[in-house]
């Protein structure tokens, strides 16, 4: 079943349509309207008609994920991109499946389709949220790629479009499929370990320099204009697309916003009740070579939440691990005992045990993965065993972004005042001191030489998801958005 010919859209030959490629736009006619509240009634003989969204990346899991299921139907294939589609293609026919995967540059052109049921995103992070509200407001549900957004505000818009469209929206940190990460949230909850003090996430992963690369003329498969979305009008640089974005303020959020936000998840999943931090503060930098990436590679973030705080590490230079973790998550209770993944260390103790049974009420029973529990939500449209909502991801979301914000309204400094961030909390301090081992000791790196960001200690209110008298913070909430690109102030 030969699928070399078919073109985005409508089968047009493929030289006329690269012709015509950056000129077809459906801005100019589709506009959301707002109204379609509801989709197709999926019956139960029916597939689940999905959209999949940017198919660099994890695009390929998602279109894996869903070529395993019967139920299911990969009814578009999306991406500013036309050369990212030969793949998934590829894979259809491996299949032997009969989805029909009509390839299209932009996303409204699936979302005026009646017949498609769901929208699965795994486009660059600052597309996120806007793909979300604009899938819900034409009657789609979602399946969003982590983090759900680029910022804190369309985090909580996206949430509000889910709940007036009433869509099911699902967020793509998987390890809230984890029976284990399940049994143990509930277990604290429940008091087995007594008083947790720190929960702690890690992104220990090395990143190589992205090097420097020269303005250039966006390839002619590339709709880079359709690629910018609602990002900052700039020109095509070869270190944006397809990946290196990650590090550029306007389209990603560093390493915690892009690996790490699986572990801060994670982190705030196992605070009995947590939602958004009363306080943050954060330093970092980009250490250890200079390149044309915006974001830190080394941070350490520290969050309050009362009687426990979050602490979150990143390392992109080479590093050991800590507690056996170098991408994972430590929890430290009162008495001195951690729980590093699934082992435990008493107090004093540097030889892990097996976790005892865990009590506690387990409210959400774990045993598929996250895709499929995506899919049984949109047939069945009941979301009490939904893993991931919308609104658990925009929390975790949220908190890598106010970790960034502290970052970035900090101010450069040597290696040494980074402590000042932290005040007098010993534990921040502790994890600053073993980032200095790692730099100097294991990456051979002179600091005094160094410069660093000494982040704001910044307050916060996380009933109005506003920071405490500081503007300059509260700008670093949003955006500022291009026409036709717009996140809307709020759903009416």
């Amino acid at each position: 079943m030969a699928r070399s010919s078919r073109t985005p859209s409508s089968g047009t030959p493929r030289r006329e349509f690269l012709k015509t490629a950056a000129a077809a736009t459906f801005g100019a006619s589709f506009v959301i309207s707002g109204t379609k509240s509801s989709g197709r009634v999926i019956g139960a003989n029916d597939r689940v008609r999905i959209a999949i969204a940017g198919l660099n990346g994890r695009g390929h899991a998602h279109s894996g994920a869903y070529l395993g299921m019967d139920d299911v139907e990969i009814a578009y294939l999306v991406d500013p991109d036309t050369r990212t589609y030969a793949k998934h293609l590829s894979k259809i026919d491996e299949k032997k499946r009969t989805d029909k995967a009509e390839q299209v540059q932009d996303i409204r052109k699936a979302l005026d389709d009646k017949n498609v049921d769901a929208v699965s995103i795994a486009t660059p992070n600052h597309w996120h949220s806007l793909m979300t509200i604009w899938s819900c407001q034409a009657g789609k549900d979602v399946y969003v790629e982590k983090p759900c957004s680029h910022n804190v505000h369309e985090g909580r818009i996206a949430v509000e479009a889910a709940r007036k469209y009433g869509r099911v929206v699902q967020h793509g940190t998987q390890s809230r499929s984890s029976k284990d990460w399940t049994k143990l949230a509930a277990a604290i909850e429940a008091g087995q370990f007594g008083k947790l003090v720190i929960s702690r996430g890690l992104c220990y992963k090395p990143r190589k320099s992205i090097g420097e690369k020269p303005n250039s003329p966006a390839p002619a498969e590339l709709d880079f204009n359709l690629w910018l979305g609602p990002a900052p009008q700039q020109a095509h640089n070869g270190n944006l697309v397809p990946y290196n974005w990650h590090w550029f303020w306007d389209f990603g959020n560093g390493d915690v916003g892009n690996q790490g936000v699986h572990q801060m998840d994670v982190a705030r999943w196992m605070i009995p009740g947590a939602t958004l931090p009363k306080s943050v503060a954060s330093v970092g930098g980009r250490v250890g070579y200079v390149d044309q990436g915006q974001t830190p590679n080394t941070q350490v973030a520290l969050f309050d939440y009362g009687d426990t705080k979050l602490i979150f590490e990143v390392r992109g230079l080479n590093t050991g691990d800590y507690y056996g973790q170098k991408v994972g998550n430590t929890l430290h209770f009162e008495d001195g005992t951690t729980i590093a993944g699934n082992k435990l260390y008493k107090k004093g103790s540097t030889t892990p045990e097996a976790l005892p049974e865990l009590k506690g009420e387990v409210k959400v029973p774990r045993s598929k993965d996250i895709f499929r529990n995506f899919v049984d939500t949109v047939r069945s449209r009941d979301t009490k065993n939904q893993y991931a909502d919308i609104l658990e991801g925009h929390y975790s979301s949220a908190l890598c972004h106010l970790g960034n914000i502290s970052y970035r309204l900090g101010s450069e400094a040597p290696f040494d005042a980074q402590a000042k961030a932290f005040g007098d909390d010993k534990d921040a301090y502790e994890s600053l001191a073993r980032m200095q081992e790692h730099l100097s000791q294991g990456n051979g790196l002179k600091l005094e030489g160094e410069k660093f960001h000494v982040g704001m200690k910044l307050e916060f209110d996380p009933q109005t998801e506003k920071f405490v008298g500081n503007a300059d913070a509260d700008a670093l909430l949003t955006r500022n958005y291009r026409a036709e690109f717009e996140v809307p102030n709020s759903i009416a």
